[in-house]
């Protein structure tokens, strides 16, 4: 899988650029992450504000995670979105400089005070290896008169945090041309000394849908708001959210395996989205084709018939917190994505994570993969991107997991995930939640050793592909539990036999795969019930977050 998943990024980068370059990306006025996407658009658009440069003169090949951060130096002023992105280039450095500078205008920097509030500030951090100053001899012995010169690596990247994190979660390993140190090596050193009172948070921006109509900027897509946005600490290895959120789950089908037909009209849809809002759902997901074994084909046409119009009955709806709400829409294909997403719906949950349901891969996969990833893309959502080994009916070989069911995840979705954000056109790193697919070509045994051990699926280690990732656990009635609760006691002396059960009967084996997953600091867990796993989040969370 990895070879034909590789070459998915060689052939949408064929690179004939000359250079590679690090940009730091901030901003802390506006709409902070709107301001960063829009950014990072007209970067790879170049000829819109240099005439003489060439259209593909820049190409953005991976981005790093988004942050929240207090300001350094000048405190009096609001909280930045900070991320980096690695570009390659045909252009050379100054005028490189120029162009991020006309771009920090177009979006709407107002010159300020040095250091001071910017609607997007953008800092060439490192060019290759290359060592530059464009001042005068005797002016580079202090960091004073900076203003439209050009020194990099950036002299004031080995003390901020804000520029050394980003940075490693793309190129932990890059030696500094001067310092000689890694970047790990630097950001260890600088965390060490770090005030904790206001620790930077990574976070996952939420656009909203539809898209009001405004003034839009020439040579790119319209950008939408992203107001909304999810956190999480990242202080040390074991990574937990500021809360833990809950995803209710709506199926608008007739043949899901846990509540088919129960909310497959439109009234009944309705009913189930606004009694989860006000039971404290953080998003809905919307699913309009069912995953269990043997379940009907349906084209996507009908499942945008049965999604679609449930997503704009939650938007029209009178209750303001009901209208607002997030919305996922469950989905593996393009254009119910889109549609959804169009219509009102605010992230992407697929359960193939963008190759479809065929396994192993095929070169149909690939192009799947590079349709999803262009979709994604364009419209600048959350994806939350679940391992798998194609259909749930076609594939029952769970056993086949290279060094165990864990490792085996962490690779497979990982090969996912890396061919999805990186290279030209890839989804922005901060957009991604994965999930390690609960229930989904797993034994027994595997699904409660992913449970067990669901933080050292994202755990910060230089070998782990999703590490650092946002994490969302789906183990709601799921089929494993109801085999667990059909054993009967190992104990000779057990009066237990076990008991067949329902889906709708696995509540209480829900609550505690759920308190599990709050444990182990997940991020997100989907659930059925909603206020009845509200209340184990809560009491969860208040023992072990």
């Amino acid at each position: 899988m990895a070879g034909l998943l590789e070459s998915v990024i060689r052939n949408v980068s064929p690179s004939t650029a000359k250079h590679n370059v690090a940009i730091a990306l901030g901003s802390n006025l506006g709409d902070r992450f709107a301001n960063i996407e829009t950014a990072l658009c007209l970067i790879e658009q170049p000829n819109q504000l240099l005439a003489s440069v060439a259209a593909d003169a820049v190409s953005v090949v991976n981005t790093s995670f988004m942050y929240e951060t207090a300001p350094m130096y000048v405190t009096n002023q609001p909280r930045f979105a900070n991320c980096a992105c690695l570009v390659e280039t045909t252009i050379e450095p100054r005028i490189l400089l120029k162009l991020l500078k006309r771009i920090e205008t177009t979006v709407g920097r107002v010159p300020s005070i040095q250091n001071g509030p910017r609607a997007v500030d953008l800092d060439i951090i490192l060019y290759d290896n290359e060592i530059i100053d464009t001042r005068d001899e005797g002016r580079r012995d202090t960091l004073d008169g900076l203003a439209g010169e050009l020194v990099v690596p950036h002299p004031r990247m080995a003390e901020r945090e804000f520029v050394l994190r980003p940075l490693a979660d793309m190129i932990p390993e890059f030696v500094h041309p001067v310092h000689k140190k890694s970047i790990r090596t630097l950001l260890d050193g600088v965390i060490s000394l770090s005030n904790i009172e206001f620790p930077m948070l990574k976070v996952t921006p939420f656009a909203d849908y539809p898209i009001a109509e405004t003034q839009q900027l020439p040579g790119i897509h319209q950008v939408p708001s992203m107001e909304r946005y999810w956190s999480t600490h990242c202080l040390n290895n074991t990574q937990r959210p500021t809360k833990v959120r809950l995803m209710a789950t709506l199926n608008a089908t007739p043949d899901s395996f846990s509540d088919g037909s129960v909310n497959n009209t439109l009234s009944a849809a309705l009913t189930y989205s606004v009694a989860s809002v006000r039971a404290g759902a953080d998003i809905i997901d919307i699913g309009g084709y069912s995953t269990r074994p043997g379940a009907a084909f349906v084209s996507p046409e009908e499942e945008c018939h049965r999604v679609v119009p449930v997503v704009q009955a939650i938007r029209s709806h009178e209750d303001q917190d009901v209208s607002s709400a997030l919305i996922s829409v469950d989905t593996f294909r393009w254009e119910v994505a889109e549609a959804a997403v169009l219509a009102g719906a605010n992230c992407i949950n697929d359960v193939y994570s963008f190759t479809g349901p065929e396994y192993p891969l095929t070169q149909t996969s690939v192009k799947h993969l590079l349709k999803m990833r262009e979709v994604a893309r364009k419209l600048a959502v959350p994806v939350i991107l679940m391992h798998s080994r194609g259909d749930a009916g076609s594939n029952k070989d769970y056993s086949q997991y290279k060094g165990g069911v864990l490792e085996g995840v962490r690779v497979e979705l990982g090969e996912k995930v890396e061919a999805i954000i990186k290279g030209k056109g890839g989804v922005r790193r901060w957009f991604v939640i994965v999930d390690p697919g609960i229930g989904f070509s797993k034994t027994v045994e595997a699904n409660c050793a992913l449970l067990r051990e669901a933080s050292s699926m994202t755990v910060n280690a230089l070998a782990n592909p999703l590490a650092g990732y946002p994490q969302l656990i789906g183990s709601s009635r799921k089929s494993f539990l109801g085999a667990i609760l059909e054993r009967p006691d190992a104990d000779v002396d057990g009066t237990y036999k076990g008991r067949k059960t329902q889906p709708k009967e696995r509540g209480w084996a829900t609550a505690a795969t759920v308190a599990c997953a709050v444990q182990q600091g997940t991020n997100v867990v989907r659930v059925h019930d909603v206020q009845d796993m509200r209340d184990v989040v809560a009491v969860a969370s208040a023992i072990w977050n």
